[in-house]
């Protein structure tokens, strides 16, 4: 296969990544307190709050893997996007005036000063598992796939030596600036991939509806109405539905929504760092607006495409529809347009990435260290510790992805992540909201319902098997 990327798209996206590395690099260069390295000297703005939020949540798990799912799935998987501002509410009305009042570093501070410090060390643990493993390794995972992808030509088969090459890169580049620089250099380089993100985003999403097969979005709702009642612009699906019934959005959607706009380190600490409660509240709902845009240029993006792939008579596999995309109709146009989509995609795994290095870093730094080993510590030595930190889940992670994932693999990652890490954290969103809302809740309770929140979650059968 030919060579996909031309001279100007490799300018243009190699120039981007180093651009972004550089920039973050610069701002971050004189972080030398605690408050600065994690929280970004509480002086962000709205609009680093709300880029920083959307940058963060929106990796390539929602690119790439949400086209892939709107190809296969539908419609029916924007309940992740829609349902996500009840959760967006919940933290700027309910929750974040809390953790303010507090002056909170960690979510985890909140528990152990609720309840006791049981609790402070179980969250502090089960976020590190979630976004060192369960976030971090998928979008290494991804994130090199899908640069091998575009560097070789088109999907097919993906050489292992490459696929570690891409992982060593990623690793690389959004490893530097958040070790050296801190919250401020994540939030500052989140706000630009956001940007690159949306404008890529929407770039393919126009393209692929303009194809003359599909007609624009009246044209693609025509085809589904008649592919009788198997169309994919359903928004609910019945409640025995084995995948999505709509029951479970009303439900278990929420309450994994509630944990991670709630009581999600890595979402939360970007308010923490917001420099008056007006600024928090507005990046939030600002934020929360450009959430709502996914379900269009994402989902719909892999709705169109399946009816432009059957209409062309070409078999696509889930996690590849969103490349097979930019080969078959974004690089034909040139003008470095690819160059440009490409570093759109690669900037929101790498702002999702560095949000969990730094937000894990500050966890393990504050719960563990300072609490249990030296709490004394200076902020020069809170803030080594830290980088060590960060140095230990790139290379933990990033060594994980390469045993463990496999790069030709045909699995929806994002349902996986989904799945795993609601079942790790039902029992947390209970101890957050019981701890805010009823005063005889007490430590042992907190901890009961976490741990049985874990075990209860991977023990109990489904209601429905697939």
């Amino acid at each position: 296969m030919g060579r996909l990327l031309t001279p100007l798209d490799l300018v243009i996206f190699f120039g981007s990544l180093f651009a972004v590395m550089g920039i973050g690099l610069w701002v971050g260069r004189k972080e030398t307190t605690s408050a600065d390295y994690y929280l970004a000297g509480k002086s962000t703005r709205w609009w680093g709050v709300a880029g920083s939020i959307f940058g963060s949540n929106v990796s390539a798990n929602h690119i790439i893997g949400f086209v892939g799912l709107g190809f296969s799935v539908g419609f029916a998987q924007s309940h992740f996007e829609i349902t996500a501002i009840a959760g967006l509410l919940l933290l700027c009305y309910g929750f974040l005036p809390v953790y303010r009042k507090l002056n909170l570093y960690t979510l985890s501070q909140y528990l152990g000063r609720r309840y006791d410090d049981r609790s402070r060390v179980l969250y502090a643990l089960i976020m590190v598992v979630v976004m060192v493993i369960i976030q971090m390794v998928p979008g290494f995972y991804i994130g090199s796939r899908s640069l091998i992808i575009l560097l070789q030509g088109g999907p097919g088969p993906i050489d292992p030596t490459w696929y570690k090459m891409g992982i060593i890169l990623v690793a690389l580049v959004t490893g530097t600036y958040t070790i050296l620089g801190g919250l401020k250099a994540v939030i500052v380089t989140d706000v630009i991939q956001s940007t690159m993100l949306l404008v890529g985003g929407i770039t393919v999403a126009a393209i692929a509806l303009a194809q003359p097969e599909i007609g624009g979005w009246s044209g693609m709702a025509a085809m589904d109405a008649a592919a009788d009642g198997a169309g994919k612009l359903h928004l609910y699906r019945p409640s025995n539905d084995p995948d999505l019934p709509w029951t479970g959005m009303l439900s278990g959607l929420f309450l994994l929504h509630f944990y991670y706009w709630g009581t999600n380190q890595f979402i939360v600490q970007r308010a923490l760092s917001a420099r008056s409660d007006a600024d928090a509240k507005l990046g939030i709902i600002l934020a929360g607006f450009f959430k709502l845009l996914i379900p269009f240029f994402s989902i719909g993006t892999g709705i169109a495409a399946f009816y432009l792939f059957q209409q062309r008579e070409m078999e696509v596999a889930q996690d590849a529809v969103f490349t097979t995309l930019l080969t078959e109709l974004v690089a034909p146009i040139g003008c470095g347009l690819l160059g440009l989509v490409a570093a759109g995609m690669i900037g929101a795994i790498l702002s999702s990435l560095d949000s969990m290095m730094n937000s894990s870093a500050t966890i393990v730094t504050f719960d563990l260290y300072q609490r249990y080993i030296n709490p004394q510590a200076s902020d020069q030595r809170l803030v080594g510790v830290g980088r060590m930190c960060v140095v230990a889940f790139i290379a933990g992670a990033a060594c994980l992805t390469i045993f463990v994932m496999d790069p030709n693999s045909e699995e929806s990652f994002f349902l996986n992540i989904v799945d795993h890490q609601s079942r790790l954290v039902a029992g947390l969103v209970v101890a957050f909201a019981l701890g805010m809302i009823w005063k005889r809740a007490t430590a042992a309770g907190a901890l009961a319902a976490i741990l049985s929140g874990i075990v209860l979650s991977y023990t109990l059968p489904p209601l429905y098997e697939k």
